[in-house]
């Protein structure tokens, strides 16, 4: 048997991918419904452990409870009341919805089939391409995005390599955000919940916001961790009782050109990395999580801060030219004791 395989499979009437390594005892399954990773085991003290805490049946693939591993496209987090401007034009996402209701976040493919454009194995890894056209004109965006996200398993871990191509004839505001959720209680790790582990994230700047996780206006949003030791884990440290869902940005480049948030078990000693290329990291203690609270923690690379649709600052970040492609790489690594 070759080292790497790829292929079909179902979860209940779902269709998903599952990526295997046979030779390091690690496998990767994807759904096609949102493009959501829903699992990644390695072996851990003689025992398959899964590391990821994604959707669990069928039923929670199609409800999508706590967007867990969403592919967020074109907009990642929350746009504030649900409403942008883009070159003028006045958007609103919800139209004719009103108070409390109003709500828009984590973009358009969610609750999307996309479809399988790739499939492939070899001896350096295996790889599936999603992709979808569904991101189409509709109320609050007049523009037409074709995205395909690559899921690479291969030695180092996972890769993510995401194109959106604007196939309209106008300018698009557009950008990247995953949503992934590791496991830290209710497995055979020593730690029952996310206090015990330890967490680096390597931002000089929180992004500070209101209740409802809008960024504050202009330069209030900015503040130097510096001033906010609370928040500040540029050196690894335990979590404790700290809550968080907050977004950190001017972050750190390694020698190797990437950006990586680390979490570690000191218990067993597993520890996650996940790296991006740009962007800002969204850290969630998952305090409010429909199930589990607590025993998961979200780490979600994003190409551009939430609410960034409104943010004069992230203007030329979002912007994609009519037939232009913007490309953006993110993944997992796991060191194993």
């Amino acid at each position: 048997m070759t080292r790497y395989t790829a292929e079909k499979a179902l979860l209940g009437d779902q269709p998903i991918i599952v990526l295997t390594d046979h030779d390091d005892q690690r496998k990767l399954r994807v759904a096609c419904h949102g493009a959501a990773l829903l699992s990644f085991q390695v072996p851990l003290n003689g025992e398959l452990h899964d590391i990821a805490d994604g959707y669990r049946d069928a039923n929670e693939v199609a409800t999508r409870p706590g967007s867990r591993f969403a592919i967020m496209v074109p907009f990642a987090g929350r746009i504030g009341d649900a409403r942008y401007t883009f070159d003028g034009q006045a958007e609103d996402l919800q139209p004719g919805v009103i108070g409390a209701d109003r709500a828009s976040r984590h973009g358009f493919v969610r609750n999307t089939d996309f479809e399988i454009a790739e499939l492939t194995a070899d001896a350096a890894g295996a790889r599936v391409t999603l992709s979808t056209s569904a991101i189409r004109p509709q109320p609050g965006y007049p523009h037409s995005i074709d995205l395909a996200v690559a899921f690479t398993l291969d030695a180092g871990g996972i890769a993510l390599d995401v194109s959106m191509h604007n196939v309209g004839d106008t300018e698009a505001p557009c950008f990247f955000g995953w949503h992934p959720y590791f496991r830290v209680g209710n497995s055979a790790l020593a730690g029952s919940a996310a206090d015990g582990w330890q967490l680096q994230i390597p931002g000089e700047t929180l992004i500070r916001t209101d209740a409802d996780l809008i960024a504050l206006p202009g330069a209030e949003a900015y503040v130097p961790l510096d001033d906010a030791p609370a928040f500040d884990f540029r050196e690894a440290r335990l979590i404790g009782s700290t809550i968080l869902d907050h977004e950190y940005t001017d972050l750190q480049v390694e020698a190797d050109g990437y950006i990586r948030t680390r979490l570690r078990d000191p218990v067993s000693g597993l520890a996650i990395a996940v790296w991006q290329e740009r962007g800002v990291m969204h850290a969630f203690t998952a305090d409010t999580a429909a199930r589990d609270a607590r025993r998961a923690v979200a780490l979600e690379p994003m190409e551009c801060m939430a609410d960034a649709f409104n943010r004069p600052e992230w203007l030329d970040a979002i912007r994609l030219l009519p037939g232009a492609e913007r490309r953006f790489r993110c993944g997992v690594e796991v060191l194993l004791p």
